[in-house]
């Protein structure tokens, strides 16, 4: 998509929050981060990215997370919450949004990253597949607290 500007968050700020505040319920129904939960996960191994349209001074219109951590069998990283705003979406944003993360990635010296993706999201689910993600048999359980 011309005129997209994707880049990398160093700070939350008042605009980053209204962002999430416009995006978070297009993805999900779980709190939407306030500037001080943005700035942890700022702080933490884990990288943000946003894409404004157009150019780098238009509006936040989408983002995205790699989300990093250590365990004893090594460094990790999930390609997590990649939301891209209704009125733009099937333009190529999102992939835009994973080619960034996924370099990311690349240049952490990681082998790979995995991601989850909700089975009512077809499309995404659609995008992830034709971008080569593929489809890992495993369980994934949830235990509520």
């Amino acid at each position: 998509m011309d005129n997209l500007f994707i880049s990398r968050v160093n700070v939350a700020t008042a605009e980053l929050v209204e962002a999430f505040n416009r995006l978070m319920p297009q993805l999900t129904n779980a709190a939407i981060p306030g500037l001080d939960e943005l700035q942890k996960i700022l702080d933490s191994e884990s990288t943000l990215v946003v894409a404004r349209y157009p150019g780098a001074l238009g509006p936040i219109v989408a983002a995205g997370t790699l989300g990093v951590f250590r365990t004893p069998s090594g460094l990790h990283a999930h390609v997590e919450d990649i939301v891209v705003d209704s009125s733009l979406r099937g333009q190529g944003i999102g992939q835009e949004l994973v080619e960034s993360l996924l370099q990311i990635a690349r240049e952490m010296g990681l082998p790979g990253v995995s991601l989850t993706c909700n089975p009512r999201r077809v499309a995404a689910n659609r995008l992830y597949q034709k971008m080569g993600f593929k489809k890992w048999d495993t369980n994934t359980y949830w235990y509520e607290l």
